[in-house]
């Protein structure tokens, strides 16, 4: 999330009540989590394991619950005992929550030829570009873009809160959930179908590339970016930060897991399941998901175990 007006790491100390190690004269220009860091940004960590990881990253300013860490040259920490809960206190000062009672926003700006169907609500900050077609019963969520070209169709929610919690095991309740300060774009020239749901980013964009056409109750997690003339079939799931690359068809019920990346023109073959990251143009299949001329084969041989087994015990009777 881009601030709108630069502010100082003072006064976000002063904000978090958390201590400034490092360099107190920066200017922190965006909000961020891990996956999608950049210059000027502050983000939080509050585990050994990735310490190293957010010290080393673009970002100008870590929320940390360590002082002894060497702090890299220019940086600055902000040191408290819950980063997290001070991380949520900039999300809540910067885009809190705000209740409408508006349909559709006033502020909404939409271009020519556009078509919004009965019982659509449309949150603020939205934008509809031309030639869009809006079936009845969607839902979009603040701050989401979309392009020129779009069919979105019935009972679709773009723009729903990212499935993201922080975990304690000390806390009466374990799953403490992180705002979304993020959004959603989708591309000219994208297909939505019906009973759809786009989470927005945690606080960058999940974005739908041009031309991609996702069939009927297919839901895509925060951050996940799609490339151009992307094909997703129906029931497929795509976890949070994935990104899948120009070209890439997954047909029906293939489960995409997180932070990964399906290469262009990649083809995965119905109810595959994806943990890892898969290089592009193949044909996968079966879970976990594999070269499918592979794993045909296998299932050839799967097939013949009881055979086998037969004359194994044959010879030894």
């Amino acid at each position: 999330m881009k601030l709108l007006a630069p502010v100082s790491v003072k006064w976000l100390s002063s904000l978090t009540a958390s201590e400034i190690i490092g360099n107190d004269n920066l200017e922190i220009t965006g909000v961020n989590e891990i996956h999608q860091v950049e210059k000027g940004d502050i983000v939080f960590v509050d585990h050994p394991k990735y310490y190293d990881i957010c010290l080393q990253s673009a970002a100008s300013c870590i929320i940390i619950n360590n002082k002894d860490v060497v702090i890299p040259n220019g940086k600055a920490l902000l040191y408290c005992e819950d980063p997290f809960e001070a991380y949520l206190k900039i999300i809540t000062h910067f885009k809190p929550f705000k209740a409408t009672n508006e349909a559709i926003s006033s502020d909404l700006i939409i271009g020519k030829d556009s078509i919004i169907m009965p019982n659509v609500f449309i949150g603020t900050n939205v934008s509809i570009g031309n030639n869009c077609v809006i079936h009845a019963g969607v839902s979009i969520m603040s701050d989401t873009i979309i392009g020129d070209d779009v069919i979105i169709q019935a009972n679709t929610v773009i723009g729903s809160d990212a499935f993201y919690y922080n975990t304690k095991k000390n806390r009466t309740a374990w799953y403490k959930k992180m705002l979304s300060c993020g959004n959603v774009i989708l591309e000219d020239k994208v297909e939505i179908g019906a009973s759809c749901t786009i989470d927005r980013g945690v606080s960058g964009s999940t974005i739908i590339g041009m031309g991609t056409k996702i069939d009927n109750m297919v839901h895509i997690g925060h951050d996940t970016q799609t490339q151009a003339n992307c094909l997703i079939a129906a029931q497929v799931g795509i976890a949070g930060g994935v990104k899948v690359e120009a070209g890439v068809t997954l047909w029906g019920q293939v489960g995409v897991g997180k932070t990964l990346t399906i290469g262009e023109n990649a083809v995965v073959l119905a109810q595959a399941g994806v943990p890892s990251s898969l290089k592009g143009n193949k044909v996968y299949m079966g879970f976990p998901a594999e070269d499918a001329s592979i794993k045909r084969r296998e299932y050839v041989w799967i097939k013949r175990i009881p055979e086998l087994w037969k004359k194994i015990m044959e010879q030894n009777d």
